[in-house]
């Protein structure tokens, strides 16, 4: 453990030292390198977010990943927005929705299927999914599909006192889950099954030193990953564009990059027979996705005067729509099939091909 803990230190710290050397932009050869070691810090957060989880235990462990991704997604859009401006007026919105379809469709699409497939069939508790979904619809509502329809301005527009509004129900509707899932119901939130060798395997001690290096540590892997996706994103926008496809698929592979540690760790847990671990991960990272991003950004967006653009159109409604309710329908029973994991990537892949061929 202690070899695999400072391959996890090392690694961050080289590819820090890579961004700040400013040899990414020189040469092709250094953007390979940064995208090696982009994925390699990936797989160093999902280590580190699993002994964190390790030693705090579920479901904080779980929150700890989640609301650390969703703070540095946020500051990356706050700063796009500060530097380009209104040009950035979607950018949390586009942001916000590639992630949620990629959450629903594709990590819990990944989860069920991959669990399914190994272990036929996978039990979770119920009345958890339904309190996440019930959070993760009210607020998908006020922030993604509401602007489209308000009249007090015209386009996909809140007004400063709608915006208000709006940011005010995600947080307490954020708050009461963490509330819920934390305290008051925190047992629908625990685990449910293990896997068939578990038994005969004592848990790692994890001393107090190895908890917070980790902490600190996934912090630095994280902020690692999202600015080395940054910065290679004019790289894959040419890539992307040299095929004749449209540039909204840059958003959606930074964001891919960006959830990658918690798609991982969440694969890895369906793959343990740990699927309420996967979905504890994946509902808990849709909300604080949207929960969280939506109000910081308005923050910023009354105070600086900006526009931003949250209403999708009618196309992106609908999607949204069915993958919210495919979800719904898949977790509804308390029990998962192969099925459901196979009809949420499907789901995923019609998002993707009708971006490139709309």
């Amino acid at each position: 453990m202690k070899s695999l803990l400072q391959w996890t230190v090392i690694i961050p710290i080289l590819a820090w030292l890579l961004f700040f050397s400013g040899l990414i932009n020189d040469s092709s050869i250094f953007q390979i390198v940064a995208s090696i070691l982009l994925i390699l810090s990936v797989m160093s957060a999902v280590h580190h977010s699993e002994i964190i989880a390790e030693k705090v235990g579920e479901p904080y462990g779980t929150i700890i990943l989640a609301i650390s991704i969703t703070v540095i997604e946020v500051s990356i859009i706050i700063s796009l927005m500060m530097t380009e401006g209104q040009a950035a007026a979607s950018l949390a919105r586009d942001t916000v929705y590639a992630a949620t379809m990629l959450i629903l469709n594709g990590i819990v699409g990944l989860c069920l299927l991959i669990g399914s497939v190994k272990h036929y069939e996978q039990e979770f508790s119920k009345p958890s999914v339904t309190i996440a979904l019930v959070s993760l619809i009210s607020i998908i509502v006020f922030t993604l599909v509401f602007p489209t329809f308000t009249e007090s301005v015209a386009g996909s527009y809140y007004s400063n006192p709608q915006l208000i509004f709006a940011s005010i129900a995600c947080l307490v509707i954020y708050s009461c889950f963490l509330f819920a899932q934390t305290r008051k119901y925190r047992q629908y939130f625990l685990t449910i099954g293990k896997d068939e060798n578990e038994e005969d395997v004592e848990p790692l001690p994890i001393s107090n030193s190895i908890f917070f290096t980790s902490l600190l540590f996934l912090i630095v892997c994280l902020g690692i990953v999202v600015l080395l996706a940054k910065t290679l994103s004019p790289t894959i926008e040419s890539i992307i564009t040299s095929y004749n496809l449209p540039k909204t698929l840059v958003g959606i592979v930074i964001a891919a990059i960006i959830l990658l540690p918690e798609g991982i760790a969440a694969i890895n847990a369906a793959r343990k027979n740990r699927l309420q671990t996967s979905l504890n991960l994946s509902l808990g990272s849709a909300l604080a996705s949207i929960g969280l991003t939506i109000p910081s950004v308005a923050i910023v967006c009354i105070v600086y005067d900006f526009k931003i653009i949250l209403g999708l159109d009618i196309k992106s409604i609908i999607l949204l729509g069915l993958s919210v309710f495919t979800v719904m329908l898949s977790l509804n029973s308390g029990k998962t099939n192969v099925v459901y994991g196979v009809v949420l990537l499907v789901n995923l892949f019609a998002f993707i091909f009708l971006m490139i061929y709309p």
